[in-house]
């Protein structure tokens, strides 16, 4: 267990939360608990990457934020990943015109079994690509719920192919949330988006977001070695990889002496 209080305890806080992005995602969520979201993103020990909500909250976090360097993200097909490809470009798209810069969007993964039986997940994340242009689109595969690695490398396969920025592993909502397992595939697939494609010419850069169940230092520390194992120890940065997670948010000032460790939010995450 990482003692808080130790130097190597300090030092993986410090390295931890700007990778944050700061979740809520209940369904009692209203203006009171996105403004609480909002002060608890920008701290005396530093501030988060970005703060993740519903998108009827980014407004309001948008304004509560603005100048602080904090991003704003939001959800779309979410949770269940079951909705059509113009539904959620057209969430996309209203999120971005409200202020997101980041869109968390969840494949359709109930389909990935049936694979290539089913397009549904090539259509649902072409759409969100497009309608989300330079905004940064984080692909949901819900791997606790594929289970299976043969259905995990598949779902990989198909954001990387239409151009996921991140793959994230989970909602929050399912019983099973990240697991190593999970994140060894997916960070392959990191390290590879770095080499040059077939003939030559480089790929789209792929960042990993780790999210659901991730609450002490121990479970950053474990996500944190395994990408360094992988993709290697100068890749982890803001722009590659995030911790999607609100109880972790307090462990993390506890060790850098601005709280208790006592989780100040009832969320799954």
């Amino acid at each position: 267990m990482t003692d808080p209080q130790s130097p190597e305890g300090q030092a993986l806080a410090r390295r931890a939360l700007p990778l944050l992005d700061l979740t809520s995602l209940n369904e009692e969520e209203d203006e009171a608990t996105t403004d609480a979201l909002c002060a608890r993103a920008v701290s005396p020990a530093g501030r988060v990457a970005a703060v993740c909500l519903w998108p009827s909250f980014v407004p309001q976090a948008r304004a509560r934020l603005a100048g602080t360097g904090v991003r704003i993200a939001t959800v779309v097909n979410f949770p269940g990943g079951s909705l059509s490809p113009e539904k959620v470009a057209e969430q996309t798209l209203a999120a971005l015109a409200d202020g997101a810069d980041e869109i968390d969007v969840v494949i359709p993964y109930h389909s990935i079994m049936h694979y290539p039986n089913s397009t549904q997940p090539d259509e649902v994340l072409a759409a969100t690509r497009e309608a989300a242009g330079d905004a940064v689109m984080k692909v949901i595969l819900e791997t606790g719920s594929l289970a299976k690695p043969v259905f995990i490398e598949r779902a990989v396969e198909i954001a990387v192919r239409n151009g996921a920025d991140f793959l994230k592993t989970s909602t929050g909502k399912v019983q099973i949330g990240a697991t190593l397992g999970a994140a060894r595939i997916m960070l392959e697939a990191c390290r590879d988006s770095l080499k040059p494609d077939d003939d030559g010419n480089p790929r789209r850069p792929v960042g990993f977001k780790a999210s659901g169940g991730i609450r002490d230092l121990d479970g950053a520390r474990d996500y944190l070695a395994l990408a360094d194992k992988i993709c290697g120890p100068g890749w982890v940065s803001p722009a590659t990889f995030r911790f999607g997670a609100s109880g972790l948010l307090d462990a993390l000032l506890a060790a850098l002496g601005q709280g208790d460790g006592r989780s100040a939010t009832t969320s799954g995450y």
